[in-house]
């Protein structure tokens, strides 16, 4: 006679990019395992298709796909998935800023972990009186591959280049409208490389402004007895 099946409590929560409601469970035993086989390994892309693929598995709502989620939606998810998994709380050792050397172990709130947006951000990047740019988020896959398979003398301007082009939904103007889905990589390659430093730095800002996960804490140096407020920012901050 076969035991019987152990049911898992469903949650739901709201991505932070879309206000779409998700529905999910919390990761089991075999899927913990493989998150502590990719943290024992310290490879950071091995840590981030582990985080991926448990999301995936976690996922009850029907029509998500993980590969297409912005970075801290995924950030997000994991986060509140840990949190109905393992507990309510994460400890983290963070860096006192005064000396930059001394490390405190600190407890955070995990509902205190917020994605924190900009109020300056758009995704509209305009180029001139005429031309714009309506901007994407980096999906999870697209930041692993930029930031850990390329190499080589230019690999940084590649980096940058490859993350901006592969987030480039759509240039318009007043009488036509492009679909980058439609424009091969060195179309949109060559459209870039066209800009001049003010309307790249635009493009820069779009990711440098983008949602993020973020926390602030006040930590108090025990060697040198001051205290000061730290900003966590991103999934590498909270995940250890």
């Amino acid at each position: 006679m076969p035991l019987p099946k152990i049911s898992a409590p469903t949650y739901e929560l709201v991505l932070p990019s879309s206000g779409r409601k998700v529905k999910y469970r919390p990761f089991l035993v075999k899927e913990e395992k493989i998150l502590v086989i990719a943290l024992e390994s310290e490879d950071t892309k091995q840590i981030t298709n582990a985080i991926k693929n448990v999301i995936s598995n976690c996922i009850l709502s029907k029509g998500i796909r993980i590969e297409k989620l912005a970075t801290f939606d995924i950030e997000y998810l994991f986060l509140n998935v840990r949190a109905k998994s393992v507990g309510e709380t994460v400890d983290v050792n963070v860096t006192c800023p005064d000396d930059g050397v001394t490390q405190v172990p600190l407890q955070i709130d995990i509902d205190s972990i917020k994605v924190q947006k900009n109020e300056k951000h758009t995704n509209i990047i305009k180029l001139d009186d005429n031309l714009s740019i309506q901007m994407n988020y980096p999906s999870l896959t697209q930041f692993i591959e930029s930031n850990f398979e390329l190499s080589g003398v230019d690999s940084d301007l590649e980096k940058s280049l490859d993350v901006i082009i592969a987030c480039i939904g759509q240039v318009y103007n007043e009488e036509e409208s492009w679909d980058a889905s439609e424009c091969t990589k060195k179309e949109l390659k060559e459209f870039v490389e066209q800009m001049n430093s003010k309307q790249f730095k635009e493009i820069e800002t779009f990711f440098d402004t983008m949602p993020k996960l973020s926390h602030k804490i006040k930590v108090k140096n025990p060697e040198t007895e001051v205290e000061s407020e730290v900003v966590l920012e991103g999934l590498a901050s909270f995940f250890s």
